[in-house]
C-alpha cells in the first residue's frame, strides 16, 4: 500500500491539464474496452459511469473543479446534457443510494477483472485522479478506490 499512498500523493500535485489530458487518454481505451462487455443484463459503461459518480461523491462534496476535468468523460457517458447543476444532483443522489452504490460497486469489481491488468490500472488511475483532482484524496476516497484493488 505504500505504492498506493506515494501514487495519491503525485496525482494530488498534478495540475489540471495533465488530468484532462491523462483523463482523456485513458477514456479513449477504457470506454471502448467496456462497450463489449455486458453480461447477466450488467452493462459494463453505464456500471463504470456510477462508479464515477461514487468516486466523485465519496468525500461528500463535489466542486466545480472536479466536474470541469471531468466533464469530457461525464459527457461520453451521460450526453451533452449534463451539466455542473445536474452533476451535482447526480452525485447527491448517489450518496444516499448507497444500496445501488455497493451494487455498483460489486458489479465494476467482477467487470474489471475481466479486463486485461493495464486497463484495470488505468480504471483504477482514472478513479484516483477524479478523487485527486481537488489537491487531496480523503480517506473515504481511498476506501472507495481500494474497492477496486481487492
Amino acid at each position: 500500500m505504500r505504492e498506493f499512498d506515494l501514487l495519491c500523493r503525485e496525482l494530488e500535485q498534478m495540475d489540471p491539464l495533465t488530468y484532462s489530458v491523462i483523463l482523456a487518454e485513458k477514456s479513449l481505451k477504457i470506454l471502448p474496452a467496456l462497450v463489449v462487455i455486458e453480461q447477466d443484463g450488467v452493462d459494463a459503461v453505464l456500471e463504470y459511469a456510477t462508479f464515477i459518480l461514487g468516486a466523485m461523491a465519496a468525500d461528500g462534496r463535489l466542486s466545480e473543479e472536479e466536474y470541469l476535468v471531468c466533464e469530457p468523460l461525464l459527457k461520453a457517458f451521460f450526453g451533452d446534457a449534463i451539466d455542473y447543476a445536474t452533476c451535482r444532483a447526480l452525485v447527491r443522489i448517489c450518496r444516499s443510494e448507497t444500496r445501488a452504490l455497493k451494487r455498483a460497486v460489486d458489479n465494476m469489481v467482477h467487470i474489471i477483472g475481466l479486463l486485461s491488468e493495464e486497463l484495470k490500472s488505468d480504471v483504477i488511475l482514472v478513479c484516483m485522479m477524479i478523487c485527486a483532482i481537488d489537491g487531496k484524496i480523503s480517506l473515504k476516497e481511498k476506501h472507495w478506490i481500494k474497492q477496486l484493488i481487492r
